[in-house]
């Protein structure tokens, strides 16, 4: 039984890993800042979840929800990081308040909560997964979504890093596309707060980039890639899986590459 921390799970994709891998047997921390929310996911996921608040901007919350997970699972197998902020913005209508609110919750926060969990994840020779996106280096970028895609792009570079640094921890950054499913808080919610007439202007451009695939990807899917992935032998390095909707016809839902 793996012991695994999901941080961002009050809502969207996190919420559907963390709740997810504690029905399929993980005992699971469910981390986010709205402790409301997560009491919800964690009585969903059952007997093994627990709910612990935690603010990925903060450094010293990151430290304190990462020790009492530990504490609470009896040590760490697995970190999944999962929160992220896409503003729907122009590049030349992005000011500085904009870019530091993307880059504390989709750089800075993971670099943080790594941080705190490294020495457990040392102890149980674990694994982290880190969610990115087809928006960062995997395809070409999608117009309105600059700050959102370079952050991604510098994610999957900290990913790098950090495998380089501790290569006895299995880090492992998941691409992901467009993903379907999911009700209420289970939902990603990656458009919340987006201009409507920016989104009716930018969506044409996404589609004649290739930016968006011939079908989206149920989110079971993408929890089932996250659980191939943890229960890989520790031995194989899965450095890079992507998994998103396939195009029509073509069936494709996950690919990796190995080191």
């Amino acid at each position: 039984m793996s012991r695994s921390v999901v941080i961002g799970a009050s809502s969207g994709l996190g919420r559907c890993i963390g709740v997810g891998l504690a029905q399929r047997g993980d005992q699971v921390a469910l981390m986010a800042r709205r402790r409301e929310r997560l009491e919800t996911a964690a009585t969903e996921a059952g007997p093994g979840a627990v709910a612990i608040e935690c603010d990925v901007t903060d450094e010293a919350s990151c430290r304190s929800a990462i020790g009492d997970a530990a504490a609470a699972l009896g040590g760490i197998d697995n970190l999944i990081y999962t929160p992220a902020i896409s503003p729907l913005v122009r590049l030349v209508d992005t000011d500085a308040d904009t870019w530091r609110r993307v880059f504390d919750t989709n750089i800075i926060g993971a670099a943080l909560a790594t941080a705190a969990a490294v020495p457990h994840l040392r102890e149980s020779a674990g694994k982290a997964v880190y969610l990115s996106s087809v928006a960062g280096t995997f395809g070409p970028p999608w117009p309105g979504l600059g700050a959102y895609g370079v952050s991604k792009a510098a994610l999957e570079r900290l990913v790098e890093a950090w495998r380089a640094e501790h290569p006895d921890i299995g880090f492992t950054c998941l691409i992901v596309g467009e993903c379907a499913g999911g009700e209420d808080d289970a939902r990603t919610g990656m458009g919340t707060g987006w201009d409507r007439q920016l989104a009716e202007q930018t969506y044409p451009l996404w589609l004649s980039r290739g930016c968006m695939p011939g079908k989206l990807m149920p989110v079971e899917d993408l929890i089932e890639v996250v659980h191939t992935i943890l229960r890989t032998d520790a031995a194989t390095s899965m450095p890079v899986v992507v998994a998103r909707g396939a195009p029509a016809g073509s069936g494709e839902i996950l690919r990796s590459g190995r080191s």
